[in-house]
């Protein structure tokens, strides 16, 4: 990403200025890479009755089996206490549960300390979240279609309500780029750009370069359907994919990269070929390959409690998402290092913005829209007033 300078670029908290903190679980067994696993757990929190519940179910100052909470909005789950809870697991929903890593959520209030209802109000199939990452990372950026239940900075929505409405912008933005740069800027153009102009104190240059907004805001776009992982699967150019080479074990333990060969061993099992920028990905000091691959073969918990119900087999899933998870890491290392090499300098400076009444943005653009168009389900059954 560019570099840090000091030209009055303007702060991402700006341009887009409402944000969410990040969803707080409390406890870590309502996720997991399958919904099977969430199913089981559900199942055996309910058999157990008592102390025996409130022990599995691992209380917080915030959540006990006690606690009377609304329902999420647009998830049918229970609202009685958990103590007196029977039925049904709520079906699992899919969310980024760390980056670069699509996992599955309990969708129940009565389980998640914080879980940020004014994003499960505007999550659906047009909602696009910019996340941030935590600070010295080499992405200060992440976005997905999924709802965000990583560790990460604030959250910022891509649209203020449902249907693609209304978008989280400051007021004026997207005119008053399309009067400088004499063409049309969407919603998502400007995270785009944002994706590949960002710098690591979140600072957004901005240019009324056309031919550089235009190359900067192609490769963003190609770095959003690589992030979102929606649409064409991603290929690898040449013709090159890679499949599996020798069968993966039912429960592979370690994880083994062949730099010569470029070859990713799974015990006795091989998938290549797996480019070294695939490898070499990481967040921080972590590589994601294998972060994703901990988050699938850790050791079980302490026995008797429900992080230790874990899947019994490497599932043909998993080997689906490893190989397409390294396709979109090869992918996007090729697009993080062609964003490097745009010299993007501030062209509309915060000054510029303040005085065409752009910024800063009005308090009412920093408070999520009032969204609620049908009865939200309360503690107890009595609906949410609002």
């Amino acid at each position: 990403m560019p570099g840090v300078t000091h030209d009055d670029a303007p702060l991402l908290a700006d341009l887009m200025p409402w944000s969410v903190a990040p969803l707080r679980l409390g406890r870590g067994w309502p996720t997991a890479p399958d919904p099977a696993t969430l199913k089981a757990r559900w199942d055996a929190l309910l058999k157990a009755a008592g102390p025996d519940r409130e022990t599995l179910f691992e209380p917080t100052r915030a959540r006990t089996v006690h606690s009377a909470v609304a329902q999420l909005p647009g998830q049918p789950s229970g609202t009685e206490p958990l103590a007196d809870a029977s039925g049904r697991c709520p079906d699992p929903v899919r969310v980024l549960a760390a980056p670069f890593d699509e996992q599955w959520l309990i969708p129940d209030h009565r389980l998640i300390d914080a879980a940020r209802p004014e994003l499960w109000r505007v999550t659906d199939d047009h909602q696009v979240f910019a996340v941030e990452s935590a600070d010295g990372m080499p992405l200060p950026l992440l976005a997905t279609s999924l709802l965000p239940a990583l560790r990460a900075g604030r959250i910022r929505p891509l649209y203020r309500r449902p249907g693609g409405e209304e978008p989280n912008l400051a007021p004026g933005l997207l005119e008053h780029l399309a009067d400088r740069l004499g063409r049309g800027v969407t919603p998502l153009d400007v995270l785009a750009w944002t994706l590949t102009a960002v710098r690591p104190d979140r600072a957004v240059p901005l240019t009324d370069d056309t031919e550089l907004w235009a190359r900067g805001v192609e490769l963003g776009h190609r770095a959003l359907w690589l992030l979102r992982r929606d649409g064409d699967r991603p290929k690898l150019p040449g013709g090159r994919r890679p499949y599996v080479r020798a069968p993966l074990p039912s429960r592979p333990l370690t994880l083994i990269y062949d730099r010569e060969e470029e070859a990713l061993h799974l015990d006795e099992g091989r998938v290549s070929p797996v480019p070294p920028e695939a490898w070499d990905f990481r967040m921080g000091e972590v590589r994601v390959l294998e972060a994703w691959f901990e988050a699938r073969t850790a050791q079980p918990a302490e026995p008797g409690t429900l992080p230790a119900i874990t899947p019994p087999a490497w599932s043909q899933a998993w080997t689906s998402e490893l190989l397409e998870l390294i396709t979109v890491l090869a992918l996007l290392a090729d697009v993080r290092a062609q964003q490097a090499a745009l010299e993007i300098k501030t062209r509309i400076t915060a000054a510029d913005l303040t005085a065409a009444d752009v910024l800063p943005p009005p308090g009412t653009a920093r408070r999520p829209a009032s969204v609620l168009d049908h009865h939200e389900e309360g503690p107890a059954g009595q609906f949410t007033l609002l």
